[in-house]
């Protein structure tokens, strides 16, 4: 099984809205309550494409009922989330139709008491010889310890398990320097972490302060992919409008699968792009649209690029 790391789990709350304007009341012509955080969002899409994939992290109060009862009904997924006092988060995306843009709202999440994150690490040791993989996945709840993600990378290298780690800021630094498989950051996050805007010198970087490959995402753009066996970029064939909400998830799901597949890296990049258009083009956050999926996965151009000085 493939084991997905959400520390701050969230209800993602997906309203749609004719046109967005400051200021002003809102009829909301749908709302969508799906189970989500990053690696949540993975795990579903792992899921759909057909692997047993497991779910640690945190949960609680109603909002954490809530998440667990909606993963309860998905097939092949395994919950194995740990209690906590707090009230896990909820995210908001409202959809403006006119213009097709997105805007989130995103809550912190509840605090984690020094007990509760010892539990959670006692869990974490217990799944990992049952994985084929591990993703680690998005922010920090207050009180988790900023070096979080560096230990846990830690262990799944001790385990002989492959860790892909998906963060940002501080706990993506620190992240970084305990070599995980992969990491995917997005132009921001990249920035953030290397100091430079130059897309292929950054994500070169990046690779040098510790990972062992790094697939930078760019949005309609694409990846680009600096790994050991080469330097790739994919694009999609033609820009995607909808609700970006949880393409680079999506693109995470891809990623993991042809990790475990043992796909060459171009294969691997495809079916992350395509994966990722088609949750663009999903009514829902953190959903893909199969039929969007096969009628791309063949178009993506996946391109060698030369190295920077």
């Amino acid at each position: 099984m493939i084991l997905t790391v959400t520390l701050n789990t969230a209800l993602d709350l997906t309203y749609r809205v004719r046109s967005l304007r400051p200021h002003a009341s809102h009829r909301v012509s749908e709302v969508v309550e799906r189970p989500g955080g990053k690696g949540v969002n993975v795990a579903r899409v792992l899921a759909a494409l057909g692997r047993e994939v497991t779910v640690t992290g945190f949960a609680g109060g109603g909002t954490g009922r809530a998440i667990r009862d909606r993963l309860a009904g998905i097939p092949r997924l395994t919950d194995a989330l740990v209690p906590v006092a707090g009230a896990s988060r909820r995210t908001i995306a409202v959809v403006d139709e006119l213009s097709g843009d997105t805007t989130q709202l995103n809550e912190p999440g509840p605090p984690i008491a020094p007990a509760e994150w010892g539990a959670f690490l006692d869990h974490y040791e217990e799944l990992l010889p049952s994985a084929s993989a591990v993703a680690l996945c998005g922010s920090l709840p207050p009180g988790v310890p900023v070096g979080a993600y560096a230990n846990l990378v830690r262990a799944a290298r001790s385990a002989g398990v492959p860790v892909l780690l998906d963060t940002s800021g501080e706990p993506l630094r620190r992240g970084v320097a305990a070599r995980p498989d992969l990491i995917k950051p997005n132009a921001d996050e990249l920035a953030e972490l290397t100091g430079s805007h130059d897309p292929l010198r950054a994500t070169q970087d990046a690779r040098r302060r510790g990972a062992h490959a790094v697939v930078a995402s760019f949005g309609a753009d694409g990846l680009l992919a600096v790994t050991p066996a080469g330097r790739w970029r994919a694009t999609p064939p033609a820009l995607v409008r909808g609700n970006p909400t949880g393409a680079g998830d999506s693109a995470v799901a891809g990623l993991l699968s042809g990790l475990i597949e043992n796909l060459p890296w171009p294969d691997r990049l495809a079916r992350a792009v395509a994966l990722s258009a088609a949750t663009v083009r999903a009514p829902a956050a953190g959903e893909f649209d199969p039929a969007v999926y096969e009628e791309l996965r063949g178009t993506v151009a996946v391109t060698g690029v030369v190295s920077a000085a």
